[in-house]
């Protein structure tokens, strides 16, 4: 026979077509085909017969015989494989599909009965009739008359499509059973009954569903029974036999007529060939079906002890490194330590396994692979975990402690911490590998979260170090901007805002400078720039403006209007202290200083330099809220009034009190000028004075005291004992005086105590109150 590839045709037949070949794989070509029998638009007009058997039993010839069929035969010369896989073809003048199916029990596939099951349940489940063709010496026997094979298609046809056959009022399955080589001694009724009886028997001993468990085999199956003569030792009953048996598949008036209607499967001949493929994919992923032989049995069964025994041991040598792992260590050479382990139980399995079957033990081979790597794999997972959570931590720690001192550059300090520990991370992961090229060993993506964290906490300290350095440059922006600001509003002039505001940006100037020259070490991007700079610009203006308000406060800017007017009021133009006269223009000088002095709080009121190109413009950026301190936004405008109108009012009044102040002052000092001592009395008091001067210069004891007097006054002066000895002076005194008013409070207030008459019962008030109520 001209064998088929792939559901292909041999070369030369166009009537007939190999639905699935040897490698299980369904034909394509079942469609068109079906429109080359003329059998695509036939309907429910048509009939589907397989043949079951097994090998070299002469089923293609009985097909062909039958239903004038082409399949091909076997050479009986060679007595080996003729059908392989399942062939289709049309009956000759018949509207049936006829199917060849490979035979069973085939030297070619030996112990490999996979497809012989699956062909006889796909054919089974596909047919109206099941042609079961055995020899009559098989009949009584189990394996050789097919009995185990028909006993497993049974159970799993029950269990895939016994169901949907129950339900329906069709679909039952003719199994035509045609015994070969009948020689007549043994009546085909006793044939029948033995065949019947061993079918009933397999049929109760199924393992069905529980609520297919009280179904009858009569409920899907009807048995049919017939026996042809030999072939060759009585060839001319065997051609008439079986043109008899022809009879019963084309001519529906006969008794014996096997197309019944309650066989149709009731699918349109256009739907046949996606409703046998489905069917197939149902048989294919059907892993009943699966069934072992002796010797796979015994391979999977010493396989299993000979894993359990290599995985008992690897399970007790990984558990010396499982609590360590668990605790957050990373183990030094863990990943030879599990690659020891996993070749020690793959050694002993192969040593052991790998003289029983090879597919079982290949199989089984890869599920202890997959068990051990999933033993292995939450230690290798978790030693990646300890070694990104301790690179992590570490880096953390010195790129903080690289931070501490002052001369160092931030890009370098993270660039050299994150190389080195990014990798230690990389030698601890390529380490704990167990095999290469392997999905599972992956450690890719835990390298690339680590360097995503360092990452993160390096913009983090980025940040956070930009922050001390703006906070640093506005503290020395601070101390720069004190005295250039205070030196100039203590010397007030027109022209002050203008030394100010020029101070002010040269300041401003030297502290960007000296951010964008640290920020340069710090990888700092355009953005990040621009938005330190607006805080650095916000913040100088706000400390500009701190420095402003203590400079004009309510007493330091009355201090500076009271030290300029004096200036000018009580000095003159040299800088000499001015002694007032009668004849000297108080009034004008008074008038002059004052009003110089009013037209400086105009100057102190608000920032407006005389020079436009000084003049200062907060940008919106910096007006913006503070990112680096969570601030709100600032109002520049009302920053450059420095006095309220309220304010200004209100210092002006007070000005003008202190200045009233000394205006009398100078007042007072032109009268007391004027009421001065005449010259002529200093000399009556010398001729009036000079008889009791004489006598105590003269007089031994009272020249004594005086010079003791004198003495003792210029000792306490040079001493300091001046203050001490007037203030003791004063607290005896106050002393005295306290006690002296005391005891006189008392004297004066004991009699009149003493002197109340004192009555049995009664107080003086109470005669006070009798006195009060007698009637005058």
């Amino acid at each position: 026979m001209t064998a088929a590839v792939n559901g292909h045709k041999p070369e030369g037949s166009t009537d007939r077509l190999q639905i699935i070949n040897d490698a299980k794989e369904f034909t394509q070509d079942l469609s068109p085909q079906l429109e080359q029998w003329g059998l695509r638009d036939a309907g429910f007009n048509y009939d589907i017969v397989a043949v079951f058997g097994s090998q070299s039993t002469g089923k293609s010839t009985l097909l062909n015989r039958l239903f004038g069929t082409t399949f091909d035969v076997m050479d009986e010369t060679q007595r080996q494989q003729t059908t392989k896989g399942i062939w289709m073809c049309r009956g000759k003048e018949m509207n049936v599909m006829v199917m060849d199916v490979e035979g069973t029990d085939g030297r070619e596939r030996g112990e490999d009965q996979d497809f012989e099951r699956k062909s006889a349940l796909f054919s089974l489940a596909s047919s109206e009739i099941m042609i079961i063709n055995l020899w009559e010496h098989q009949v009584g026997l189990y394996q050789g008359a097919n009995m185990g094979l028909l006993k497993t298609v049974f159970e799993v046809n029950l269990g895939l499509f016994g169901k949907k056959s129950q339900d329906s009022t069709s679909g039952r399955t003719c199994l035509l059973f045609v015994i070969r080589d009948h020689i007549g001694v043994t009546p085909l009724a006793n044939l029948q009954n033995t065949l019947t009886q061993d079918i009933l028997k397999i049929w109760d001993s199924l393992s069905k569903p529980a609520e297919l468990a009280d179904c009858k085999l009569s409920d899907y199956f009807d048995l049919s029974f017939t026996t042809l003569p030999h072939k060759i030792l009585a060839a001319d009953q065997f051609e008439a036999e079986v043109r008899k048996l022809r009879v019963r598949f084309t001519d529906k008036g006969s008794e014996g007529y096997l197309f019944k209607p309650a066989y149709h499967k009731r699918i349109p001949a256009d739907g046949i060939p996606f409703y046998m493929e489905n069917i197939w994919e149902q048989v294919q992923t059907n892993k009943d079906l699966d069934l072992p032989t002796q010797q796979e049995l015994l391979a999977q069964f010493r396989c299993d002890e000979i894993s359990s025994v290599a995985l008992a041991e690897f399970t007790e040598q990984s558990k010396s490194q499982k609590r360590p792992i668990e605790a957050g260590k990373v183990v030094d050479g863990l990943g030879k330590l599990m690659r020891g382990w996993r070749i020690d139980a793959l050694t002993r399995y192969d040593r052991d396994a790998s003289r029983y079957h090879q597919g079982v033990y290949k199989r089984k081979r890869t599920d202890l692979i997959a068990t051990l790597d999933a033993t292995l794999s939450p230690l290798f997972l978790g030693q990646l975990k300890n070694s990104h959570r301790l690179c992590l931590n570490s880096f953390k720690k010195e790129l903080l402690d690289s931070l501490k001192g002052d001369d160092y550059s931030f890009a370098d300090v993270v660039r050299k911490a994150q190389t080195s520990w990014e990798t230690t991370f990389l030698e601890t992961a390529k380490e704990a590998v167990v095999e290469e090229n392997d999905s599972q060993w992956v450690w890719e993506d835990e390298a690339q979260l680590l360097k995503e964290e360092m990452t993160h906490v390096a913009d983090q300290c980025r940040k956070d170090e930009t922050k001390k350095m703006v906070n640093l440059i506005e503290r020395n922006f601070k101390k720069q901007i004190t005295e250039p600001i205070e030196l100039a509003m203590s010397t007030p002039s027109p022209d002050m805002w203008d030394r100010i505001l020029k101070s002010f940006k040269s300041t401003l100037s030297k502290a960007e400078s000296t951010y964008l020259i640290k920020a340069r070490s710090f990888n700092c991007t355009e953005e990040e720039n621009t938005v330190a700079l607006a805080t650095l610009r916000r913040r100088t203006w706000v400390a500009f403006r701190e420095k402003i308000d203590e400079q004009t406060a309510d007493s330091v800017i009355l201090g500076k209007l009271r030290a300029y007017f004096e200036e000018r009021f009580r000095y003159d133009e040299q800088g000499v202290p001015r002694v007032w006269k009668p004849e000297d223009d108080i009034d004008g000088a008074f008038m002059a200083a004052r009003d110089q002095t009013l037209t400086l709080i105009g100057i102190y009121g608000s920032i407006s330099p005389d020079d436009p190109n000084l003049a200062y413009d907060l940008p919106e950026d910096a007006a913006a809220a503070d990112p680096l301190a969570g601030l709100e936004e600032y109002d520049f405008d009302a920053s450059l009034s420095v006095f309220s109108e309220t304010k200004a009012l209100d210092v002006t009044n007070k000005f003008r009190k202190e200045a009233d102040a000394y205006y009398v002052e100078a007042k007072r000092s032109t009268v007391t000028s004027i009421a001065q001592i005449p010259v002529w009395m200093y000399g009556m008091l010398v001729v009036l004075g000079w008889n009791e001067a004489m006598a105590i210069l003269f007089n031994p004891l009272y020249f004594m005291a005086l010079l003791f007097s004198v003495t003792a006054a210029y000792l306490i002066f040079q001493l300091g004992l001046a203050g001490p000895l007037l203030q003791i002076g004063k607290t005896l005194s106050s002393e005295v005086q306290r006690q002296a008013t005391s005891r006189l409070r008392e004297h004066f207030s004991e009699p009149a105590v003493l002197a109340q008459p004192v009555r049995s019962g009664r107080s003086v008030h109470d005669d006070e109150r009798e006195k009060r109520a007698e009637p005058k």
